[in-house]
């Protein structure tokens, strides 16, 4: 019997429930467990759902490059630079007034220096920067929130590197350069010293060029041969595998970057693998976890500082502990979601 090929359009159709799927994971990694927990290393593995937020983000925007350029090979000038401002002020209004909202939420009212511009670094300016743009992640490496500051960052290198790709396809290889560069950040002493402190970042640019780069293959209705299956399956095993451990039994004692290298197969063949899972499991539960999707970024926003580290506070074991924070995130992700969609809307028509 003929194994049935792999159709690399479902990445895109059930985008929503891996988005869904990848935001449970993520709550997941971040409710505290003992690391004696036969649990910790998987647990610890559920930070994967960053990685392929990342991943399907980069297929996203090929998708929306490749409609907005609609095939045109000769441009002005003018309408060279109004492709990439349109495309930068649809993501800023996606991303940036639910950002906006709860950095504020969570900057201002730890903040107690008044009008002190400086304040030995934690003044005004320290607060402004914060909320505009997070820099406290960029410059010490404070990961409160510092998926959105990364992401935006991502987006911002998005358009020259698409437009590169489309013209002149074999610099979708540059995925490779980009893999080099986690390991200097690493090892080679000056880089180290200068951008060590962001390998939480430099090692997730990797996947986010790849989602870009398979992004056309995504459009076009790619399929790979079925009988591959059984080297995604081992390419799954032997990357979560070796991630859980690493982490079960070397936790803290290997760097960060050489197990975020091993989750760029491991995103691929999880994606790949689930969805033979979506596409036959109910409609309902698809849908459900298609919804958690949704609120996505809203749910991210909120999860942590505003659910979790109060729930936490009871100590009611890790199960518990996760239900609670997701039956509280996801009905104040989806009021967010709601509201900052109406936001959303008058942005994009006043704007």
């Amino acid at each position: 019997m003929k194994i049935p090929d792999i159709d690399l359009v479902n990445i895109s159709r059930f985008r929503g429930e891996h988005m869904g799927a990848a935001m449970l994971m993520i709550i997941l990694f971040h409710v505290a467990l003992p690391r004696s927990d036969a649990f910790f290393g998987l647990r610890r593995v559920g930070n994967l759902g960053v990685d392929i937020f990342l991943f399907l983000s980069g297929i996203g925007l090929w998708f929306s490059w490749a409609k907005q350029k609609a095939l045109v090979e000769k441009e002005t000038m003018g309408r060279f630079f109004n492709d990439w401002w349109q495309f930068y002020k649809r993501r800023l209004i996606r991303i940036y007034p639910a950002w906006l909202l709860m950095a504020s939420l969570y900057y201002i009212p730890r903040y107690h220096h008044g009008w002190d511009l400086w304040a030995g670094g934690h003044g005004l300016i320290d607060l402004l920067g914060d909320i505009l743009i997070n820099w406290d992640f960029w410059l010490h490496d404070e990961l409160t929130f510092w998926y959105i500051p990364a992401i935006m960052m991502l987006y911002l290198f998005a358009p020259p590197f698409m437009e590169l790709i489309r013209r002149h396809p074999i610099y979708r290889w540059l995925v490779l350069v980009m893999v080099m560069w986690t390991v200097l950040v690493q090892w080679v002493t000056p880089i180290h010293h200068a951008v060590g402190h962001l390998e939480i970042f430099w090692s997730r640019v990797p996947i986010f060029f790849l989602g870009i780069s398979m992004g056309e293959m995504v459009r076009r209705k790619d399929t790979l041969d079925g009988a591959s299956i059984w080297m995604m399956w081992i390419m799954f095993l032997m990357s979560l595998l070796t991630s859980i451990f690493l982490e079960q039994n070397l936790h803290g004692r290997f760097p960060l970057f050489i197990e975020r290298l091993l989750y760029i197969p491991l995103v691929v063949t999880t994606v790949i693998l689930f969805n033979r899972m979506w596409r036959r499991t109910p409609r309902w539960f698809n849908a459900v976890f298609a919804w958690v999707g949704m609120v996505s970024l809203e749910g991210y926003l909120i999860h942590i500082h505003f659910v979790l580290c109060y729930v936490e506070k009871y100590h009611l074991g890790y199960w518990p502990t996760f239900l609670i924070t997701i039956a509280i995130t996801l009905p104040l992700a989806y009021l967010l979601h709601i509201a900052m969609t109406q936001v959303s809307r008058l942005l994009t028509k006043y704007c």
